[in-house]
């Protein structure tokens, strides 16, 4: 499948559209109203005690605002935030020369950290306990054993796949939140705060058409709204209005629920090779060229949301609002 410009992964352009937009401060985060509420009275707390703040798991779909709460965290607290990922950190010392750069009540930010390798696991576990470090150091026969004390610290990781994480790992977090989907209303807002920051008329009508095939996602609706701020320079007058809302995401193949090309694919997939379901999910990954992890961490979500896919024991199933959606007639017989 080619990218989709809905995918909740992240683009090549979105850091430098993040770093532009992302608010600095609680009271500027839109949404996730529970989690934010619970995590600013932590911080008050922490910081009344002269304690650092407890090392914090954030989870859920891409694209909902982990990083940019981590980065509020950091501003809260008043310290320096530090960021890495699952994936990059490969051996202990790549571990060892993170933790030693902390300064005291630092915050170090870990994305998914559902990806690190167990080993190193196993070296953060003393980290995130008593803020020491056991490494080892030399060759076969010639090792020893370096403990090195680390400055209190806060640890922020975030992950896709709660599922993935050890309990060992899992159960080192004081402060555990999942993030939701945001409602239209929410994204409303979000995509109304990135035009002002941008310097960019829109009108109510517009954000809201926006919002409502954004597949609750902030980072989709900021995307989506940068490429109709294009449309709107080049074809209009510069104002994102809903008529030309409509015209750039019809160009861009963008439904009314939010379903590009690929997401027709999925489901079309299933329905024309599989008969509508039941299928497992090895069987659709190998159909549509598509990484399991994908499936299930960029289509399914929205696509289950939305009641247009179920997952039951016997696999995945296209429901017969997706039909319609699609405006297939359902043969019962099959």
């Amino acid at each position: 499948m080619e990218e989709s410009i809905v995918t909740n992964y992240t683009l090549e352009d979105d850091n430098i559209l993040d770093n532009t937009i992302r608010p600095e401060t609680i009271e500027e985060y839109i949404g996730q109203e529970d989690v934010k509420e619970n995590v600013n009275v932590f911080i008050k707390a922490a910081k009344l005690r002269e304690e650092p703040l407890d090392h914090v798991l954030l989870y859920g779909p891409p694209g909902l605002g982990k990083t940019t709460l981590a980065f509020i965290i950091a501003h809260e607290l008043g310290t320096n935030i530090k960021t890495a990922s699952g994936p990059s950190i490969e051996k202990s010392g790549d571990l060892a020369a993170i933790l030693s750069s902390l300064e005291p009540g630092d915050v170090l930010f870990i994305d998914e950290i559902h990806r690190m390798p167990r080993y190193i696991e196993e070296i953060l576990y003393p980290a995130m306990e008593d803020f020491s470090l056991d490494i080892i150091v030399g060759s076969e026969g010639n090792s020893r054993n370096i403990k090195i004390d680390l400055p209190p610290f806060t640890l922020v990781g975030a992950t896709t796949r709660a599922g993935d994480l050890t309990a060992p790992l899992r159960d080192r977090f004081g402060i555990v939140s999942k993030l939701q989907f945001y409602t239209e209303k929410e994204l409303t807002d979000i995509v109304k705060r990135t035009a002002r920051v941008l310097d960019v008329e829109i009108d109510e009508d517009a954000a809201k058409e926006l919002a409502k095939r954004s597949r609750g996602t902030p980072r989709i609706a900021n995307r989506l709204f940068k490429r109709v701020r294009d449309f709107a320079l080049v074809d209009g007058n510069g104002k994102v209005d809903k008529e030309i809302t409509k015209k750039a995401l019809k160009r861009l193949k963008v439904d009314k629920l939010g379903l590009d090309n690929t997401d027709h694919e999925f489901l079309l997939a299933i329905i024309n090779k599989f008969n509508g379901g039941p299928v497992g999910i090895d069987a659709i990954s190998s159909s549509i060229g598509e990484e399991v992890t994908t499936i299930e961490d960029v289509y399914e979500p929205y696509l289950l949301q939305k009641g247009l896919l179920k997952r039951t024991s016997r696999g995945r199933v296209v429901t017969d609002k997706a039909y319609e959606v699609l405006g297939i007639k359902k043969d019962n017989d099959k």
